[in-house]
């Protein structure tokens, strides 16, 4: 998934270069949901993973 968050990121990038202002922002906007839901997963993984050691 944060493979998918740096491939919106770059095509934001792009985009706002060239000078498509509505294609930059909603890549961009994209690209944000998507870290913000990998950050999510990632803290749940790493609390199930100390919660699962803890024996």
């Amino acid at each position: 998934m944060l493979r998918w968050t740096v491939i919106f990121l770059v095509v934001a990038i792009i985009a706002a270069i060239f000078g498509f202002g509505g294609i930059a922002a909603g890549a961009a906007s994209i690209a944000k949901i998507l870290f913000f839901i990998f950050l999510v997963l990632f803290i749940i993984s790493l609390v199930a993973g100390g919660l699962r050691k803890v024996d």
